[in-house]
């Protein structure tokens, strides 16, 4: 049986540790055939470029981004992915008003007929 002194330890060190707050973010589009004058698939490519310029607006945002296209030959009911990681959810919340993100999103309603989006604890 541990010792009084140990099991107090063991209890410190339970309460002092940081609980894991990484936010995965994760948003889906299926893009209009045309739309804003272009073919989905230069959307496609105008969508990924905005993505990635999302890149460190805010300290903190995103510590991971990837963007990726639907592989053809698989199957997909979407056409572009964004995956990102964030600290925390003041993190994600920056970066969701971030005046940059905002443009962003304005574009993607603009040429999405559908949208998907999950965030989960990592």
């Amino acid at each position: 049986m541990a010792s009084a002194a140990a099991a107090s330890r063991i209890a410190q060190i339970h309460c002092t540790r940081k609980v894991n707050t990484l936010i995965r973010h994760i948003v889906m589009w299926k893009l209009k055939e045309t739309a804003e004058g272009a073919s989905r698939a230069d959307n496609l490519q105008k969508l990924k470029g905005l993505l990635e310029g999302c890149r460190k607006l805010v300290p903190g945002t995103p510590l991971h981004l990837e963007v990726g296209f639907a592989e053809p030959g698989l199957f997909s009911t979407y056409d572009i992915v964004l995956v990102s990681d964030f600290a925390d959810k003041a993190a994600l919340d920056a970066y969701q008003d971030h005046p940059d993100h905002v443009v962003v999103k304005q574009f993607a309603q603009a040429v999405a007929e559908a949208r998907q989006c999950v965030d989960y604890v990592v």
